[in-house]
């Protein structure tokens, strides 16, 4: 995928004025003039910063690198226990199942993966794994004797090799950490009965490599007793993986990052360039197969967690995190397999959603719209990616659009017209049913400073119809200055502006269809002449009248439809003879259930059950739909009259889901 599809051309300067006085919209950047990547971070996994331009890039390996090294911070649990571990940002290295819940890092720090051939142990039975975090671009693994010493039977340790090994690797972890007792993992790469180098190097094809699972494997070298008993053969003083290229994926975690006021936030972007290694050297390419990846959340406070520690009683109540981390104990240690719950022992941690945005979904597109709360800190996760050992993309800066909250908060919640206080406490409806619902809206302002809004965007979902604008207390119909019914959301224009001296709260009522069984009805308010950036709605009690508290609907009721309704076409028969009627067929439809787009085919089949023609629609999600087709078949040339059957084609979680109909081709 060439690189020049993510990177959004821009003028990264500090701050950006737009509108009047009492309206602007900033930039806050990290890299390039902003903050400094170097001190930024939390994670970062194989990527190096250029501090002389504050830009971040992949690691490039050389043949002559141990990757081992190029990691810190190896745990020898396979279920780390530092507060905020993620899978894939630390390494580890652990034995057998990974179950030993007290192993520390004694054999990974000062034996195998330390750089020093003075430091070893012995290659004890059973099997290890190591986990460098992300896939790295290997050609070999291997493993060497101490340089210098002697066993306790008077043999060299540099003549002590691992009699007999097993060695395996794998890109991903599904295969890893599902197994309970050994099994090779899904590329074996040595399976050596008899070994006596004391420098072992197993060369495979170039592959990415995240796992790498030893096995040391029982010997008839092992039956040579030695003047020791109780020396067990072999000794290891590090191990090596080796390769050339950049990671698959590199991940930078920033810090929760404070900023100088409560924000909205808008828009995502960044400045890139890709590369590529010819001959040698580094060069700026248009068609890098390399791309940036970024997700954001926003909070208000500068934790997005609850600590809590249990009570006499076995309840849970928060206490701080310093408490959590430094004073509580974990609910295993000391051998202990389990403790009850009492104060002194750690209980659950909780996400902080009053307060925190979750992690917005993952982009690709620069330029691309955030839908975070207002807040005052922010945290980027930021994944380099690459399809090719030597193309990477190197990130020069990144920015988020903010401006000041129109509103300290706004809360909304949504029900069915005609059941505003449901006895389940949530609102259904019955899926692809045109069903009425008011969407209630109330805000509050912290000071005069916060300019207001004037309008309300809801997300819908379907097409929505609108039906009156109600404004009050209590609620009197009043006429909006406009509204706008798109595709998918709903755009009404307030008569005034909701201020903290005019402020009111105020429902819209509309109707729509349901094509999910869990649909959010997001929405926005914003003030049309500002030129800031609007503020979300967050679901909250806006009112007595509805009791949900919620902007989710939840579909269901009634019978469970299929995925694919409603298929009409614009006629039975397509003439595709140019002269204007009938000369592309139109196909309606709608999708339900799908909780994120699929590909969508077009099939057109003779009687015989031989495909004519396919037509990649593209990727579409849950809604009223269309595709289209002109006559001809998969070569582009017209089909011959005839009767045909056209197929509409979802390919969603590894299988098909189909919809036939008749259609007829004439001239």
């Amino acid at each position: 995928m060439p690189l020049s599809r993510y990177i959004f051309s821009t003028l990264l300067v500090p701050l950006i004025f737009i509108g009047g006085a009492d309206a602007q919209i900033s930039l806050w950047q990290i890299g390039g003039g902003g903050l400094a990547w170097q001190e930024s971070d939390t994670t970062r996994v194989l990527i190096e910063v250029d501090e002389q331009v504050n830009r971040i890039r992949p690691v490039f390996f050389d043949e002559t690198e141990n990757m081992f090294l190029a990691v810190t911070g190896w745990s020898e649990l396979i279920n780390p226990r530092e507060l905020g571990y993620l899978d894939g940002h630390q390494p580890r290295l652990w034995t057998g199942n990974g179950t030993n819940v007290n192993a520390t890092s004694y054999f990974v720090s000062q034996f195998y993966v330390d750089g020093a051939r003075s430091t070893y142990n012995t290659a004890r039975g059973g099997y290890w794994t190591f986990d460098i975090g992300v896939p790295v671009p290997a050609t070999s693994f291997g493993f060497v004797t101490p340089t210098e010493g002697t066993r306790s039977d008077g043999i060299p340790l540099n003549q002590d090799p691992v009699p007999a090994f097993e060695v395996s690797v794998a890109a991903d972890a599904t295969e890893v950490l599902a197994q309970s007792d050994y099994s090779s993992l899904g590329n074996l790469i040595a399976d050596v009965p008899i070994n006596f180098e004391s420098e072992v190097e197993i060369q495979f094809p170039h592959q990415y490599v995240r796992f790498v699972r030893y096995l040391r494997k029982s010997s008839v070298l092992d039956e040579q007793r030695t003047t020791d008993s109780n020396a067990v053969r072999g000794t290891i003083a590090e191990f090596l993986l080796k390769g050339s290229g950049v990671p698959k994926r590199v991940v930078y975690l920033s810090k929760i990052l404070e900023l100088d006021q409560e924000v909205n936030f808008g828009r995502l972007g960044w400045s890139a360039r890709g590369m590529r290694m010819v001959d040698g050297l580094p060069v700026e390419v248009a068609d890098a197969d390399a791309w940036v990846e970024v997700e954001v959340r926003g909070g208000r406070n500068a934790d997005p967690n609850i600590y809590h520690e249990y009570t006499d009683s076995g309840k849970e109540f928060s206490v701080t995190r310093e408490r959590y981390e430094h004073e509580l104990r974990l609910p295993e240690t000391e051998g202990i397999l389990q403790i009850d719950q009492q104060p002194g022992i750690r209980a659950s941690i909780a996400y902080d959603n009053d307060n925190w945005s979750f992690w917005s979904s993952q982009t690709r597109e620069s330029g691309t719209r955030l839908d975070l709360r207002n807040g005052s800190f922010v945290q980027l996760q930021i994944t380099l990616q690459s399809r090719a050992f030597n193309d990477w993309v190197e990130l020069d800066s990144l920015w988020i659009e903010t401006s000041s909250p129109l509103a300290d908060r706004i809360v909304g919640e949504v029900a069915r017209l005609a059941d505003q206080q449901p006895a389940r406490g949530f609102t259904q409806v019955a899926l692809g049913q045109q069903e009425q619902f008011v969407y209630d809206v109330r805000a509050s302002f912290a000071n005069a400073a916060q300019g207001g809004f004037d309008g309300v965007r809801i997300r819908t979902g379907s097409r929505p119809r609108f039906m009156r604008l109600e404004m009050g207390e209590p609620f009197a119909t009043v006429e909006p200055r406009s509204v706008v019914e798109g595709d998918g959301e709903l755009e009404v224009h307030l008569p005034y502006k909701i201020t903290s001296t005019s402020n009111q709260p105020f429902r819209v009522v509309f109707d729509a269809e349901v094509f999910l069984h869990a649909t959010t009805f997001s929405s926005e308010v914003f003030a049309a002449a500002a030129g800031s950036l609007p503020q979300p709605v967050e679901p909250g009690d806006a009112g007595a009248m509805v009791s949900t508290n919620s902007l989710r609907v939840l579909g269901g009721e009634g019978a469970k439809p299929d995925f694919i309704q409603q298929l009409q076409v614009s006629s039975g028969v397509v003439t595709p003879n140019g002269d204007g009627v009938n000369d592309l067929l139109k196909v309606d439809y709608e999708l339900f259930l799908l909780p994120a787009p699929v590909p969508v085919l077009l099939n057109v089949y003779d009687l015989q059950g031989q495909r004519r023609a396919r037509i990649e629609v593209g990727m579409q999600g849950a809604g009223p739909q269309q595709a289209f087709w002109d006559g001809r078949d998969e070569q582009g040339l017209l089909l011959a009259p005839g009767l045909y059957l056209l197929d509409v084609e979802l390919k969603a979680e590894f299988k098909s889901i189909r919809n036939l109909r008749p259609v007829g081709v004439a001239y």
